[in-house]
């Protein structure tokens, strides 16, 4: 018996090929990330997610078995943090440096997983790795409780605008699956958070070595009644926020196969878009209504978040890459100056009066720092004073622009209200930023945290922030 199969066998309908593809390409995506202490188990909550969906090939497990010999930390058993803690620093120290993207997936739904770091130095990396997420899990250690890096992590997560949280309380069985501690590490988080913002924290106790409610529900724990942590990631709501939030598509380019057919493409950040529809181009301001949606399978009725598509509009309007299309009845705002909250990743030091190159969504301008206003402690929230910004600094900040851009707020939308700054003369990513509401339409308004994103925060960061952070 033969285990080969010719390619045409692939291709009839006995084998489904077009379904299989068909009912992947329908599936929601959902990023999350892993956050917490050094040592809470992130890489072998990970790991224990991939293996448990049988995600992992057959040589890849014998990798895994050879590197477990030489760089495990489990003794005799196979290390699964190794599945994800790729670099040779990484191994050696037992720690994760980098932020390391997985991917796998279930009858329900994809998923993008980051490994974020929990060192303090690494800051900066975990929040790159949180700007595009969905959802964050928040690891704890049952044995340690609330650490400094877990309030950390859990202040960063609602700064970037994740509302929904899995408090994960790992290694139960290393504390006999004690209901009390559990408890106390809940009622000590609740307290913690109050005032963040978030819409949903869901604790889940696990055992992430042995897979105990990962992705098998575990049996050692009688009183916990509760679901897994991948049922609740397969379950979690994602899209409901940004389908709501405003119509918003920036421009990529100016589609024009012929004479005849003048299109606008892009991906759309958030909202809905239908054909009659009365639109603004941003920043000038011209307006006109949707006449078709069009894509490569043909014309759309309805269009929504996360989909790219190329609309054609009933007037002729001079668009172009770096525009925003926007809904006539929610224009966003415009202005050479922005008020942003600054998370600094570059080794440079940075002062009022440096200029580097800011881009939000798709046009890059020329950015100069007119003032540091205040450096956010990263631990409470507070602010302090600063001249400078070292790595991993958290900062509101001033932007003076060249020219006026398009923009939302980022408690408003995500992915309209987040940039990346980036030095002149490496073209290394040095930032990440989320611009804040003018300060004097927030004075007018009543007060808001500034830790709390508003409960339209949309899903997804800005289309650069994916191509420069991966995912």
């Amino acid at each position: 018996m033969t285990i080969h199969q010719s390619r045409d066998s692939f291709e009839t309908p006995a084998f489904g090929y077009e379904a299989f593809l068909a009912a992947h390409q329908r599936k929601e995506v959902l990023r999350f990330i892993a956050c917490g202490s050094v040592d809470d188990g992130k890489s072998t909550l990970i790991g224990r997610l991939l293996h448990d969906t049988k995600q992992i090939f057959d040589d890849q497990i014998t990798a895994l078995q050879r590197d477990s010999r030489r760089h495990g930390t489990q003794g005799a058993e196979v290390d699964l943090a190794l599945l994800v803690d790729g670099l040779q620093a990484e191994r050696e120290q037992g720690i994760t440096i980098d932020v390391a993207y997985r991917f796998f997936s279930t009858e329900t739904r994809s998923f993008i997983v980051a490994d974020t770091p929990g060192h303090e130095q690494y800051t900066r990396n975990m929040a790159t790795g949180a700007s595009t997420a969905d959802v964050a899990v928040i690891l704890v250690d049952a044995r340690q409780g609330l650490t400094r890096q877990t309030r950390r992590h859990a202040l960063l997560v609602s700064m970037l605008g994740i509302r929904r949280v899995a408090l994960a309380v790992n290694k139960m069985d290393l504390v006999g699956w004690s209901q009390d501690k559990y408890d106390a590490i809940l009622a000590g988080f609740a307290d913690f958070t109050k005032t963040f913002g978030f819409a949903e924290v869901r604790a889940i106790p696990l055992s992430a070595k042995n897979g105990d409610n990962v992705v098998l529900p575990g049996t050692a724990a009688a009183w916990y009644t509760g679901t897994t942590l991948l049922h609740y990631l397969e379950t979690v709501p994602v899209h409901e926020e940004a389908l709501a939030a405003p119509f918003r598509m920036a421009v990529q380019w100016v589609n024009r196969p012929d004479s005849e057919f003048r299109g606008y493409s892009g991906r759309i950040a958030s909202g809905l878009i239908r054909p009659g529809d009365a639109v603004t181009v941003a920043p000038s301001g011209r307006t006109s209504t949707v006449a078709r949606i069009h894509t490569a399978d043909g014309d759309l009725e309805v269009a929504g978040e996360d989909q790219s598509v190329t609309l054609v509009l009933a007037d002729q309007v001079d668009a172009s890459r770096g525009n925003v299309i926007v809904a006539s009845d929610r224009p966003m705002r415009i202005s050479d100056s922005l008020d942003v909250r600054l998370f600094w990743a570059a080794e440079t030091p940075l002062a009022p009066g440096a200029t580097l190159l800011a881009k939000i969504g798709t046009v890059t301008v020329n950015a100069t720092v007119s003032a540091i206003r205040t450096r956010i402690d990263p631990e409470t929230g507070q602010p302090g004073p600063a001249d400078t910004l070292v790595a991993n600094d958290i900062a509101d900040v001033t932007l003076s622009l060249d020219r006026p851009v398009a923009f939302d707020a980022y408690a408003e939308n995500r992915e309209t209200g987040g940039l990346i700054l980036i030095d002149r003369e490496t073209t290394d990513t040095a930032a990440l930023g989320l611009v804040q509401a003018p300060r004097v339409e927030a004075a007018a308004r009543s007060p808001v945290s500034t830790v709390a994103p508003k409960p339209e925060v949309a899903r997804g960061f800005i289309a650069g922030l994916r191509r420069f952070f991966g995912g």
